[in-house]
C-alpha cells in the first residue's frame, strides 16, 4: 500500500491514508483520476459541485477538503445514510450532503450546480446521444463538467472486438470503454458545451495496476478478482486500456 503514496504526481492525493481510500473502493485510484482531472478545471472555493457516481464518497470528501466547495454526492447503489457516515467522519459532513439518484432521473432544479463531476461512472450512463443535453439542465450557464472513465486507445468498432484479455474480465463493458477522441466528438457535435480538454491519462494501466496490488494486499479474500485485473493490466501493457479525461464549459 505504500506505492498508493505518490506525491511527486499527486501530492494531494498522497496526503489520504490508503486504506481508508481502499475501504471505499468501487473502482481504481479515483483520488489520481480526480487530481488529474482538476487540472483542467477551474475548481473555486464556494462553488455548488455535483459528483455524479459519488460512490462511498472518497472523491466527494477530496472535492470539499481540496476545493472548498460544496458538494451533493449522488449515487444510485451506495445508501446515503452509508455514504453520509463517511462524510461527517472525514468532518465534511457540513459541506457535504448525500443522495440517491439515478443518473437518467437526477432530482435537482434546473442550474442547480457550478459544476458535474464523475469520476469512474460515466461510462454506466453517459455514453447515449441524448444524455448530455439532459445532464447539461443541471448546470448553469458557463458551467463546468468534468469526466474520468475508462478508456480505450482504439474504438472497439475500429478493433474489431472486444480485445481477448479485457473481455475476459469487464466483458461487453468494454464497449463503453470509449476514446477522448470520441468524447470530444460526441460533445462537441451538440454545440451545447465548448470542450476544454479531451485526453488520456498518461500511464493510467500503471496506476491501476498498483491499485489492484495493493487491494489485494489490504483485503486478501478478494485476491481472485484483484489478481484477474492484474493479469489483463499486466497483458495489455498500455496498448488498449486507458482512462479518458473530459472537461467542458456550457455554451
Amino acid at each position: 500500500m505504500d506505492d498508493l503514496v505518490r506525491p511527486d504526481r499527486y501530492p494531494r492525493s498522497s496526503r489520504y491514508d490508503p486504506a481508508w481510500l481502499l475501504d471505499l473502493d468501487m473502482g481504481p485510484n479515483p483520488l489520481w483520476l480526480l487530481e488529474d482531472l482538476a487540472r483542467d478545471l477551474d475548481l473555486r472555493p464556494g462553488m455548488r459541485i455535483l459528483d455524479l457516481g459519488s460512490g462511498k464518497g472518497a472523491t466527494s470528501v477530496f472535492l470539499a477538503r481540496e476545493y472548498g466547495a460544496q458538494v451533493v454526492a449522488a449515487d444510485w447503489w451506495i445508501a446515503p445514510e452509508e455514504a453520509q457516515a463517511v462524510f461527517d467522519e472525514a468532518g465534511v459532513g457540513d459541506r457535504v450532503t448525500a443522495v440517491r439518484a439515478e443518473a437518467h432521473a437526477l432530482p435537482f432544479e434546473d442550474e442547480g450546480f457550478d459544476a458535474v463531476v464523475s469520476v469512474d461512472a460515466f461510462e454506466y450512463f453517459g455514453t447515449a446521444d441524448g444524455y448530455l443535453p439532459y445532464l447539461l439542465r443541471f448546470l448553469r450557464p458557463d458551467g463546468q463538467l468534468g469526466v474520468a472513465t475508462p478508456a480505450l486507445t482504439r474504438e472497439v468498432r475500429e478493433l474489431g472486438a472486444i480485445p481477448p484479455h479485457i473481455k475476459a474480465v469487464v466483458g461487453w463493458e468494454a464497449i463503453a470503454w470509449h476514446t477522448a477522441e470520441w468524447w470530444r466528438f460526441q460533445w462537441e457535435i451538440t454545440e451545447l458545451v465548448e470542450v476544454t480538454s479531451a485526453r488520456l491519462q498518461d500511464d493510467t494501466w500503471q496506476d491501476w495496476l498498483l491499485w489492484a496490488r495493493a487491494g489485494a494486499e489490504h483485503r486478501p479474500g478478494s485476491g481472485e478478482a484483484n489478481q484477474a485485473v492484474v493479469d489483463m493490466l499486466t497483458t495489455d501493457a498500455g496498448k488498449h486500456l486507458s482512462f479518458a479525461l473530459v472537461t467542458a464549459r456550457k455554451t
